[in-house]
């Protein structure tokens, strides 16, 4: 979460930092600042509001001299509310050295209370500021700045990405990651590191990942590495950047999400490409055939993930059990670790996240890795932190997710879970007729969800319907209940409207009490397996005079009977059918909030890569 990008080289330091946070936007902040370094001084500028509010503050103070070594940073607050004060960078008693950092330093109080014993004066209510003291209080020990950081880092506990520049050195940006990203970019006779490739990309296509517990000395003409502890780090291999700029801009839409929306023909194409087997009734996962053996004698599954991927692994399982007869299980990242979970060298363990640096998502990989079972990532970034440490998985090439509001990347991860289980079925003894069935049904599914984007006229409508709605309820059955979680969840982040997710039967239990004349109920109700219970569910909320909102199936002619609103899909093979039922919910909340008049692709208080607890 949060935005870091730092600079060293012949260019003017400043734009190329406004530039790198502005691409950083769509992380989720709420204030923005900047450290050059000029002539022997350190400047500092940093503003509470948007990196266009601290260009403006920039602009305002009077011209900025052209500095070739800096550093800038998009706070998500956690320690102190958002202001001036609490904005990063932060610095010593001298204004001699600059801090930078991502993550939670857990023992900043006791280092703070020691640090203020010994005379030092703070500003901030941050955890950040205790280590930009503590620097300062090793440099002059130590008169070397990769040292006093060195040192510094054996002193801490917690998480960072952490970026320090100083009028002691320079010349040099030293930068050091515990479990927060950052990049190397590698140029020529220039150098950047930055919390994301998308602050990078515009420089170089070469990067270098920082892994947990190192320590990285930059200049102009290149860099060095070691752990924290002083062991050199070598042969760090260099990557390419593979997407293009043009990926992370909107293209002619108002907002990311719409644009992310409207990928999805192609993004859940491109989770099948080269993948889907369709006249052969197979499934080829190159990342998992190493382990395939591993995965289709488990004797249990189990899927971990935090929000969106959360509700994807919860598709996930009816699938995997179902089609591949595999036991399996769904678990919150963030609860997984410290309920001491059984763990067995049978287990299989795959680790659902977007970004591959979700913070609690990579704890829960390395307990079940402690463990002995088998860990798998399902992520979207190349390179990041999951996927390396991870001992196999797939990418769900997705391409860059701008928005806050995970869209592709929830039906890209589910269309990846639905081979896996087509995948393991077939080698557990599944027909190669049944397997066709199945293939070919996948195959279809780009086109389908590209024809409910094409319809989306009744959404707008409904939109303008229900954007004063104070609550909404959505319920679906079976694996549309994750769904109904999906659509609940994805109107709470971007509309600030309350919503709830409901297993449709389970409404009777609680929720049918919130039941009038003013509430929205939408109601997910394929034509499969079940429809005749959902249709049971939809009879008790129309008895309630609930507004009803429902998702079917093109060929459904009852259900306009029963409800005020249908929304027409096309039908597919039920355990499929998240993937399609989704998107009218997507839009529908998009637009929502855009008739609301809020801040679609950074909602309040939200981050895109959630690297703290």
């Amino acid at each position: 979460m949060c935005g870091i990008v730092g600079y060293i080289g012949p260019k003017n330091t400043l734009p190329i930092l406004l530039e790198g946070l502005s691409r950083m936007e769509y992380r989720g902040y709420d204030s923005a600042g900047v450290a050059l370094i000029s002539n022997g001084t350190l400047l500092v500028r940093k503003r509470a509001g948007k990196v266009a509010d601290l260009a403006k503050k920039i602009q305002g103070d009077g011209q900025l001299p052209e500095c070739h070594v800096g550093m800038g940073h998009t706070r998500w607050a956690t320690h102190g509310e958002p202001n001036d004060v609490n904005a990063h960078p932060h610095t010593d008693c001298k204004n001699e050295i600059a801090v930078i950092h991502n993550g939670i330093i857990e023992n900043y109080l006791a280092i703070k209370t020691k640090l203020q014993r010994e005379g030092h004066h703070f500003s901030s209510e941050t955890d950040t500021e205790a280590v930009a003291h503590l620097i300062e209080d090793l440099y002059k020990q130590t008169h070397d700045l990769f040292e006093a950081v060195q040192l510094a880092l054996q002193e801490v506990t917690g998480t960072y990405g952490l970026v320090v520049v100083s009028t002691h050195e320079p010349d040099k940006i030293i930068a050091a990651r515990m479990g927060s990203p950052l990049i190397l970019g590698v140029g020529d006779g220039e150098n950047i590191v930055a919390a994301d490739a998308s602050a990078i990309i515009q420089h170089t296509r070469q990067v270098v990942y920082l892994e947990d517990g190192e320590v990285a000395e930059i200049t102009r003409e290149g860099f060095r590495t070691s752990t924290i502890h002083g062991a050199k780090v070598k042969d760090k291999r260099v990557h390419e950047i593979t997407f293009e700029l043009s990926q992370i801009e909107r293209g002619g839409y108002d907002h990311f999400m719409m644009k992310e929306i409207n990928e999805q023909p192609e993004t859940i194409r491109n989770a099948m490409r080269g993948r889907l087997l369709v006249e052969q009734g197979n499934i080829k996962l190159g990342g998992l055939e190493h382990v395939k053996d591993k995965i289709f004698n488990a004797k249990r599954i189990i899927l971990v993930g935090c929000g969106t991927s959360w509700h994807a692994g919860l598709v996930g399982e009816y699938m995997l059990e179902h089609i591949a007869k595999v036991p399996t299980e769904v678990e919150y990242a963030s609860e997984f670790r410290y309920r001491n979970p059984i763990i067995t060298k049978d287990d299989v363990v795959f680790l659902l996240s977007q970004s591959g640096e979700t913070a609690d998502t990579l704890a829960a990989l390395r307990e079940a890795k402690s463990k002995g079972a088998t860990v798998l990532g399902i992520v979207n970034v190349v390179g990041s932190t999951i996927a390396r440490e991870s001992q196999g998985g797939v990418y769900i090439h997705a391409g860059p997710e701008i928005g806050v509001a995970s869209t592709k990347a929830f039906t890209s991860q589910v269309t990846v879970l639905a081979q896996i289980a087509v995948m393991a079925a077939r080698a557990k003894g599944m027909t190669e007729t049944d397997a066709k069935v199945l293939t070919k049904e996948l195959d279809s599914l780009p086109q389908k969800v590209a024809r409910v984007l094409q319809d989306s006229h009744l959404l707008k409508k409904l939109a303008q319907e229900f954007k004063d709605a104070r609550n909404f309820l959505y319920l679906g059955r079976g694996a549309n209940f994750p769904v109904a979680l999906e659509g609940a969840l994805k109107l709470k982040e971007i509309s600030y409207i309350h919503a709830e997710g409901y297993p449709a039967a389970e409404m009777k239990h609680g929720p049918i009490a919130l039941i009038d004349e003013n509430m929205p109920v939408v109601c997910i109700v394929p034509k499969d397996a079940i429809y005749e219970k959902v249709i049971s569910n939809v009879q008790e909320v129309r008895a309630r005079r609930g507004r009803i909102i429902a998702i079917a199936n093109e060929d459904d002619t009852e259900i306009a009977k029963m409800t005020e609103f249908v929304v027409r899909v096309p039908r597919t093979y039920g355990f499929f059918g998240p993937i399609i039922n989704v998107i009218p919910l997507q839009l529908l909340s998009y637009y929502i909030a855009v008739a609301r008049g809020t801040n679609v692709d950074q909602p309040r208080n939200l981050a895109k890569s959630v690297t703290v607890e």
